[in-house]
């Protein structure tokens, strides 16, 4: 599978809120930063534990990609999502780094 349909599987989980297929697209050793590089989540227990937070506290989030580039095993969405039908919306610039078939390392600009 190619970055590019790895990180879409991953929307696509994203947005049925199915926790155990999202985390599937993850490595168990995957962090999750802003641009900076502060750590926000490292280990696919904790990105389980937060997506599980969010998938509970917003049952109709959201996210859809505007904009997508690749190349090699770097995927970067400009995404847009929303937190239930009536907003409040947000954007993020994402950037995906996929090794040996899974994601191992998601770097956010909000």
């Amino acid at each position: 599978m190619s970055a590019v349909d790895l990180v879409q599987r991953q929307l696509e989980a994203y947005n049925a809120q199915n926790l155990d297929a999202f985390c599937a697209t993850y490595a168990d050793d995957c962090v999750i930063a802003d641009l900076n590089g502060a750590v926000s989540q490292s280990g696919k227990d904790a990105i389980r534990a937060r997506y599980a937070k969010t998938f509970s506290d917003y049952p109709k989030n959201r996210a859809w990609s505007i904009n997508r580039m690749a190349l090699g095993d770097v995927v970067i969405d400009h995404e847009k999502g929303e937190r239930s039908p009536d907003g409040p919306f947000f954007e993020a610039l994402v950037a995906y780094t996929v090794k040996d078939g899974l994601i191992a390392r998601v770097d956010f600009v909000k």
